[in-house]
């Protein structure tokens, strides 16, 4: 999995057009991770502008690229897992995915949520070469997960010490905390940082570099997103040049700013019993 993805996830719609044109100009600045999920709905323009990539000439071919979708909570049965990555895949005009992710680990029908880890209890589609992982589990939900006979890969959340003891891969998603879910200012403050502002003016480097190259230094993938171009090439610039200790040290320190907006998945029977954060079990670094 490649250590850099640009993701299509938008709090608002976005045109068609202008995601295909967004995953186009990604991938002809150098990405070759793209994140996309049904619950999107940028599956099918992004499947678009791999096809026009490929005919352009900017990638020799789909499997120079990884592509990344996720199962939505509508979709967490046995029964209904293995179609709904049919139908990620038919919308992608592919012939696989790379990585396919639960999305929460909440189901929005009755009954609980069960791990496919049989293939003869789902219907038949072609599963091999597909890795799957999931997406906003916490350590209690990743303990049972791993429990299955078929364990995740990839885990997007940042729980990087207990990920890397159970051998699962993290992948950083929203990495600039660039999207402002709730519309009530509680979004990440990562750009606006007067201690990654000074590493960056020492440095040469923009304060989103500074904070994607610190996210790759720690072994983690990221996904970030931006339909301007010129954002994109800097985006990428985050090789050939590191932190030092002390910057490292310096960006450790910076207070963590933890909320939570989708309220409407909590229940008092489900897997998120309440909005505070300290019973959520979440692994603080």
């Amino acid at each position: 999995m490649p250590a850099v993805g640009v993701g299509t996830a938008s709090p608002d719609p976005v045109a068609h057009e202008a995601t295909k044109s967004a995953v186009l100009a990604a991938i002809e600045v150098g990405f070759r991770h793209l994140d996309t999920a049904c619950m999107y709905g940028t599956e099918r323009p992004l499947g678009e502008a791999v096809a026009e990539a490929v005919r352009r000439g900017l990638v020799r071919s789909r499997e120079e690229l990884f592509v990344t979708s996720k199962l939505w909570c509508t979709l967490c049965h046995p029964d209904l897992v293995l179609p709904a990555l049919g139908q990620t895949v038919e919308n992608l005009q592919m012939e696989y995915v790379d990585l396919y992710l639960i999305h929460w680990p909440v189901c929005m029908k009755p009954g609980p949520i069960a791990w496919p880890t049989r293939r003869e209890d789902a219907v038949p589609f072609d599963f091999e070469g597909v890795a799957i992982g999931v997406s906003n589990f916490t350590t209690r939900h990743l303990d049972r997960v791993l429990a299955a006979t078929i364990p995740p890969a990839v885990n997007q959340r940042t729980l990087r010490a207990y990920c890397a003891g159970k051998g699962v891969h993290v992948a950083a998603y929203s990495a600039l905390g660039g999207q402002d879910w709730s519309r009530e200012g509680a979004g990440s403050a990562v750009l606006g940082s007067e201690v990654l502002a000074e590493i960056a003016r020492a440095r040469g480097k923009t304060v989103a570099q500074v904070s994607l190259r610190w996210i790759y230094e720690q072994g983690v993938t990221w996904i970030v997103k931006s339909y301007n171009k010129e954002r994109l090439k800097q985006n990428l610039d985050i090789f050939g040049w590191e932190l030092t200790n002390k910057d490292r040290r310096k960006i450790s320190k910076i207070p963590q700013r933890k909320f939570l907006t989708a309220t409407a998945l909590f229940s008092p029977e489900g897997e998120f019993t309440s909005v505070d954060l300290s019973e959520m079990d979440i692994v603080e670094e």
